[in-house]
């Protein structure tokens, strides 16, 4: 939903008109879709990171529009807080010029960025959850200046009609209540895009879906919140709570939440946004002047911008995404599974195992997800985000299994095959694919290093519980820098 909005009250005809012409862009999509006019000879892929700031002692700096004046790049944008930053990295064919061509923007970006921020007082950090976050931190003050967060803010509470409640059960137990959407700023992820023909766009969702819980183990790294020791990627239960419309009567009514991993397989794109304008009244609803259905007559391709602002504001697992650039229409499947970190040297490898795989999958003959059920994918999802690589996940074959087990005898070879179907020989897999083989054979990512980093300061060097997460975080930044595979860190 990165669309600006300005700030304004909806009346009861502004939400009928939505809907008619959320219908009408539907209809619309519909058709675009039976006469295929789609852009698939240049498939791509992309990369959003959104990442934390920091002051000198590792505490939150509400200081994004700042910052953002200071790194004047157009790649980086405004996030939820005022203690986040996101940045955009442009589209590429994922062969063009090599994986370390592709990492070397990446590092060149955010250090330019980091550099531009350090000058003024403040720090990036990829990180699932801020360590140092404390529940103060995150009130309505800490919103972005941005319009649309507080509209979307009052939006969610009108819905709501009463403040949210923010449980996790983990190591610790954690509840708090919230009167903003703020405490969604928490959770900073990393989101790979891939762009598919229509035709291919189910098989590569469901791939994408069935994966999730196995994206989510290997790339654990939010283990604290608010200063608790709560699941090994609380990004995920926090961000299910932080932004649900539901109060209790209506959540066991069976209502939807908007954070949601969904309810089936899909057969074609279609089915989603369809879901999207069954499901959920609109948050924003803000009309366009373009009509669609016009625009199309004359042969131009429409932007169905009520389509795509409402499904903006549903916030799925995968989501899908429909753009146009150039006047040429295409679709993509947005990951948002993954956190953000703990490395570029990390977020490379995750991307490969997740383009790889998913690859792979779509290639089978008898598809995972026709041997799977959707709730057994669902059910992986939460119990890596609880455990993270510890985690017990099922798969069709192997029944339940360690998550480690499963990548490394089943799920890597996979990876391996999808990329090179792709284009990419061994001399770019191996060191792609290489730290996620390392990372399962010594069971350690970004949240176990967290968590054990922690517990040596606290349980042995006796700092209290806010300096060891200082510190420890002041660690992670210097060990993320190096861009040293997380599963490499020592624990100091």
């Amino acid at each position: 939903m990165g669309r600006d909005v300005p700030a304004l009250t909806f009346t009861r005809d502004d939400r009928r008109r939505f809907r008619d012409r959320t219908h009408a862009c539907l209809d619309v999509f519909a058709r675009l879709l039976r006469e295929s006019r789609f852009d698939t000879e240049r498939p791509r892929v992309g990369l959003e990171i959104e990442l934390n700031l920091v002051d000198e002692t590792a505490r939150p700096a509400m200081r994004s529009a700042e910052v953002l004046e200071a790194i004047a790049d157009p790649a980086w944008s405004s996030e939820l807080g005022r203690f986040n930053l996101e940045i955009n990295i442009p589209p590429r064919r994922l062969t063009a010029g090599g994986p370390d061509t592709w990492e070397s923007e990446i590092r060149d970006a955010l250090n330019h960025a980091e550099a531009r921020a350090a000058a003024i007082g403040a720090h990036l950090v990829m990180i699932g959850t801020l360590p140092t976050l404390e529940r103060e931190d995150v009130n309505r003050d800490a919103l972005s200046e941005n319009p649309r967060y507080h509209l979307l803010n009052d939006q969610i509470f009108a819905a709501r009609g009463e403040d949210l409640l923010i449980e996790v059960d983990g190591v610790e137990r954690l509840r708090t209540y919230a009167d903003s959407i703020t405490p969604e700023a928490a959770c900073t992820s990393t989101q790979f895009h891939l762009q598919v023909a229509p035709e291919e766009f189910a098989a590569h969702w469901n791939a994408a879906q069935a994966v999730a819980g196995v994206q989510v183990a290997l790339a654990a790294n939010s283990p604290f919140l608010f200063g608790k020791e709560l699941w090994s990627e609380t990004r995920i239960p926090l961000f299910e709570q932080a932004t649900d419309t539901r109060p209790d009567e209506i959540r066991v009514q069976g209502v939807r939440p908007r954070v949601w991993f969904g309810e089936r397989w899909i057969t074609s794109v279609f089915d989603l946004f369809e879901e999207n304008t069954r499901y959920f009244p609109a948050l924003l609803p803000l009309c366009d002047d373009e009509d669609p259905e016009k625009t199309l007559d004359r042969g131009e391709i429409p932007h169905l911008a009520e389509l795509t602002l409402h499904n903006g504001t549903i916030y799925r697992w995968n989501r899908p995404v429909y753009a146009v650039v150039d006047g040429v229409p295409h679709l993509r499947v947005e990951n948002r599974v993954p956190p953000a970190g703990p490395t570029v040297a990390d977020v490379m490898s995750n991307g490969a195992f997740y383009y790889g795989l998913v690859r792979a999958l779509v290639d089978e003959d008898r598809p995972v997800w026709s041997r799977m059920s959707f709730a057994a994918a669902e059910e992986n999802l939460h119990a890596a985000a609880r455990r993270g690589i510890d985690a017990e996940l099922f798969w069709p074959g192997t029944g339940q299994v360690p998550a480690t087990e499963l990548v490394l005898r089943r799920l890597l070879p996979l990876a391996h095959r999808g990329l090179e179907t792709l284009g990419l020989d061994a001399g770019w897999r191996e060191p792609l694919l290489g730290i996620v083989e390392q990372r399962c054979v010594s069971a350690r990512n970004g949240a176990v290093w967290q968590s054990e980093t922690f517990h040596h300061l606290h349980d042995i060097a006796h700092l209290d519980r806010p300096a060891a997460l200082r510190r420890m975080t002041l660690q992670y930044i210097d060990f993320m820098h190096l861009n040293a595979p997380a599963h490499t860190w020592p624990v100091e």
